[in-house]
Order: structure tokens, then C-alpha cells, then sequence
């Protein structure tokens, strides 16, 4: 699948969502979903915000888009999906997921593979470099492994 330039824009969303996650004290993971290259919904990480260990960056996305149908949408994602949040985007069969990176996370493609699910890793400095900085953070750090189950 060919990487597109208004991709790198709808990551840009996700990061702004990541940062306004930051600025709550939770982790640094945004997304967005599109459809017809319109933004439907948002979402970052609140698992800390809300104290709900299920509201990754991707499930508070959904969240936010309710109970549509989602086989033509596109998730648009910081940090490559978890088990829990690859699952989830498989089981509603989106279209496509666009990661902004799996260099500080491998995350689940696996899974998104399992459901037939495309996905695009875009590799994007942004997204690497907010996740090592937020990461280089001893007390973020504790987060992070949380947020992951640790």
C-alpha cells in the first residue's frame, strides 16, 4: 500500500492528540479516524486522565466515533497498536490503520494481519521522537510499562 502525503497530515492530528494527552499527564499515543479524508473522531491515551485501563489512544478514538459501521474508515495512530487496541480495529474491520511509528513499540500488526487488516508504518520522526523524549522520563517510564501491562 502507497504511502500518501495527506497521511503525514492526519498523523499531525494524531500527534496533536498525543500531545493534549501529555498535557493532562497521561501517554504520549493520539489518533484520528477518517473517512472520505475527513477526520470522524478523535482520541489519545486516558487510561491515567480516567483511571480506565482500556482507553488507549485507539479505543478512545473509538469511543468517540460511537456505534457506527467501520469498514470505511482509517485509523490513524501514533504508536503501533497493542494486542488489545489491533483487535479491536480488527473486529470492526477498518479499512486501513496508518502507524506513526513501531521503532519504540512493535506493537501488534500480527494481529491486524490475522483480521486481514492493511496497515501503513509511516516510520515518522514526530511520532519516534515525542515517544523516546516522553519515555527518557524515569516516571513516565513507570507509565509506559503499565500502559503495556508491566
Amino acid at each position: 500500500m502507497a504511502i500518501e502525503a495527506h497521511h503525514f497530515d492526519f498523523m499531525l492530528e494524531a500527534i496533536r492528540e498525543a500531545e493534549a494527552s501529555i498535557a493532562q499527564g497521561g501517554l504520549p499515543i493520539g489518533a484520528v479516524l477518517t473517512r472520505d479524508n475527513k477526520i470522524i473522531a478523535r482520541g489519545h491515551n486516558n487510561r491515567v486522565q480516567e483511571n480506565n485501563p482500556i482507553l488507549h489512544g485507539e479505543m478512545s478514538c473509538l469511543r468517540e466515533a460511537g456505534a457506527i459501521s467501520f469498514h470505511d474508515t482509517v485509523m490513524y495512530t501514533t504508536l503501533s497498536p497493542c494486542s488489545m487496541c489491533a483487535g479491536a480495529l480488527g473486529l470492526f474491520k477498518v479499512k486501513l490503520v496508518v502507524i506513526g511509528e513501531s521503532v519504540t513499540f512493535e506493537g501488534s500488526k500480527d494481529i491486524l494481519d490475522k483480521f486481514g487488516i492493511p496497515w501503513i508504518d509511516l516510520a515518522d520522526d514526530r511520532s519516534i521522537t515525542m515517544m523516546k523524549n516522553w519515555r527518557s522520563i524515569p516516571a513516565n517510564e513507570r507509565l509506559w510499562q503499565g500502559d503495556i501491562g508491566n
